[in-house]
C-alpha cells in the first residue's frame, strides 16, 4: 500500500503533537511558521518548501532531506497515475455487475488496470475477457498472468481429524 505525502506528514505530526502535548497551531509557532501554511502543506493544498521541510525535520529529528525525498516520490507516483489514467479512454463493454462494490462510472480504468483485469479474469465470462484484452490492447494469451492469487480463499476441502 502506498501513502500520500499528506498522510505520512499528518501522521508524523500527530505523533509529535501527542508526545509534546501540542496543537497544530502551537507546533507551527514552535517552528516559526503560520499554522495556515503548515495546514495547507499537510492537506496537500501547498507543496512543502525547503525551508519548512528543514524546520519540521529538525523538530522531528529526521535526517535532512527526508521530507523532500518523500515529496519527490509522491510526485513521481502522482505523475505515473496521471499517465496511466490518460493512457485509456472510455470504459470497456463489460457487465457493470462485475464491479458491484464500486461506482462503475468513476473507475479510473488506466490507473487500476491490473485490478480491473484481475476482477474480469476472476468473475468475467469469455467474451468479457476478450473485451478487456481488446480494451487494454494486450494479447488475450497473456491474460492468465493477471489472474488473482487465490490464497485468500477459504479451503473448503474436507480436513483430516
Amino acid at each position: 500500500m502506498t501513502y500520500s505525502k499528506e498522510f505520512i506528514l499528518a501522521r508524523s505530526l500527530a505523533g509529535i503533537y501527542k508526545k509534546r502535548n501540542l496543537s497544530q497551531r502551537a507546533f507551527a509557532a514552535s517552528i516559526g511558521e503560520h499554522s495556515q501554511s503548515l495546514n495547507a502543506v499537510i492537506t496537500g493544498r501547498r507543496n512543502l518548501t525547503i525551508e519548512m521541510s528543514l524546520k519540521i525535520e529538525q523538530a522531528f529529528g529526521y535526517e535532512e532531506g527526508f521530507l523532500l525525498t518523500l515529496q519527490a516520490f509522491y510526485e513521481i507516483a502522482a505523475y505515473k497515475n496521471r499517465m496511466a489514467s490518460d493512457s485509456v479512454s472510455g470504459a470497456p463493454a463489460i457487465r457493470r455487475s462485475l464491479f458491484w462494490d464500486t461506482d462503475f462510472d468513476s473507475i479510473d480504468w488506466g490507473r487500476y488496470k491490473r485490478a480491473v483485469i484481475a476482477r474480469v479474469m476472476e468473475r468475467g465470462n469469455e467474451a468479457e475477457k476478450l473485451e478487456i484484452a481488446r480494451f487494454y490492447k494486450i494479447d488475450p494469451a497473456t491474460l492468465d498472468s493477471y489472474k488473482p492469487d487465490n490464497a485468500y480463499r477459504i479451503n473448503t476441502a474436507k480436513r483430516n481429524g
